[in-house]
């Protein structure tokens, strides 16, 4: 149960590398394919917002392999909690606000990980 916890914390954290990279440095070529709905005249503006949103993406990434290095397992566990409880939070949010797609990519491997790691505590 343990493995699939971490397979599945290291799939989540994959993917906000992946949105890191594509809100940060590809919203313009990328983003456009990724979010379809939006007119193709918003994306050099909002470039910088884009940015912006990727950088926090980033640092939910950053928590989650942070917490493959910390020594004491009681930690490690403790800090992937958080940084998957806040993975949901924000594609509950995302989908509530957004669309719904944000759910199904973003907060249910994030809900999967979350279940895993809690369920291999026992």
């Amino acid at each position: 149960m343990k493995t699939l916890a971490l397979i599945f914390t290291a799939i989540v954290a994959l993917e906000h590398i992946y949105i890191l990279w594509m809100e940060m440095f590809a919203w313009e070529t990328a983003g456009k394919k990724v979010f379809k709905s939006l007119p193709e005249s918003l994306f050099t503006p909002t470039k910088g917002l884009a940015a912006n949103q990727g950088l926090y993406n980033g640092f939910l990434a950053a928590g989650l392999i942070w917490s493959f290095f910390i020594c004491d397992a009681y930690w490690a566990e403790n800090i992937r909690i958080f940084f998957l409880s806040c993975v949901v939070v924000a594609g509950v949010y995302g989908a509530l606000t957004a669309t719904r797609k944000i759910f199904f990519v973003q907060a249910l491997p994030a809900i999967i990980a979350l279940l895993l790691t809690l369920l291999a505590r026992y």
